[in-house]
């Protein structure tokens, strides 16, 4: 009997630390899940240092070297589910940090991005903000490359990057369709419109078939009433061939000027390299011929850090105006101008 009653109890106490054990499990199990449930809503913080040293000299004038902060920002960025298939989306990302030189730097005091949206397979996405412009990212790939880009051409359209009600479609067995308007009311002051209203939109076709890219994209330029506010077309093809990728661009405006580039990138392991030309022609009397050689080194020392060597040869029509006289005015010009840097670049 007494060896019946110790069995029962030592059969209960097992039981119950079993059973505590199962709870104090269940338990941290559930802590974790609460945990990572959280951590997934938690917004995603991001960032950079960008540093460079940049040697710039035209030819017959002045020659100068500099270290500068080159465009260091600090961003966060979330997105959740609103519904079943649709996400909404944010993005804040601040510039202005001038990480070079504490002296000078005010901290964080410029906004790079900041806008909302949301998205689903469905239908696309649609966000209101500042952010990149459709113009650019379908059509304007070989200026927005470069690290310190600072001859660099670019095509001649105004749309700026603030203000902008965007739309890119989902594909349509590889066709993208895109649209953009920028919304400058009564008392906004964009690219020369003063404080009249205006809403200069953008549109973009994108289609994508194995290796190929082709893109067409228009800037109405109704908000720079300064210039010729003519419309901006531009067309942009790509190809990629494993390591390699070719991109060829044009853009023109008229009674502005008419953009022409080239460029190839090449991947090797952990370096790339780039080399990229362009020609601008202005649409004057003189019909002024501006262009640019570049050729990049990027060598990738881990997942967070790169640095790279960029060379610039710019040409043209004694378009590199200098100040001679120190009054503070450009008053003699080059035909060519030469640039070469080096940086580096931490991001997280």
């Amino acid at each position: 009997m007494k060896k019946t009653l110790i069995a029962t109890a030592i059969a209960a106490v097992a039981f119950s630390g079993t059973t505590m054990a199962q709870t104090t499990a269940a338990s941290a199990d559930s802590r974790a899940d609460e945990l990572a449930s959280r951590m997934d809503s938690m917004p995603t913080v991001y960032g950079n240092i960008q540093y460079a040293i940049a040697h710039d000299n035209i030819d017959g004038g002045p020659s100068e070297i500099n270290h500068f902060d080159n465009g260091s920002t600090l961003g966060v960025k979330h997105e959740h589910e609103v519904a079943p298939g649709i996400t909404g989306f944010f993005k804040l990302e601040l510039e202005g940090i001038d990480a070079d030189d504490k002296a000078r730097s005010n901290g964080i005091d410029a906004l790079d991005e900041a806008y909302i949206g949301v998205k689903g397979d469905s239908f696309g996405q649609i966000w209101i903000g500042s952010d990149d412009s459709t113009y650019e990212r379908a059509v304007d790939e070989i200026s927005q490359y470069y690290e310190v880009a600072i001859l660099n051409i670019g095509a001649d359209y105004s749309t700026g990057e603030g203000d902008l009600i965007q739309y890119t479609s989902p594909s349509f067995g590889g066709l993208t369709l895109a649209a953009a308007v920028q919304f400058n009311g009564d008392s906004d002051t964009k690219a020369g419109a003063g404080s009249e209203k205006s809403y200069p939109y953008q549109l973009a076709a994108l289609y994508e078939v194995d290796a190929l890219e082709l893109a067409f994209a228009m800037d109405s330029n109704d908000g720079d009433v300064s210039d010729s506010n003519e419309n901006t077309y531009g067309v942009r093809a790509s190809y990629n061939l494993d390591n390699l990728r070719l991109t060829g661009e044009y853009h023109t405006t008229k009674d502005a000027s008419d953009t022409f580039g080239v460029i190839g990138y090449y991947t090797l392991g952990a370096n790339q390299f780039a080399l990229s030309y362009e020609l601008n022609t202005a649409d004057d009397s003189d019909d002024t011929k501006t262009d640019t050689i570049t050729f990049q080194a990027l060598h990738n020392l881990s997942d967070h850090m790169y640095v790279y060597f960029e060379g610039y040869l710019g040409g043209g029509d004694e378009v590199y105006g200098y100040d001679v006289d120190g009054d503070g005015d450009d008053d003699a010009a080059s035909d060519e101008r030469s640039i070469a840097s080096v940086g580096a670049v931490y991001y997280f």
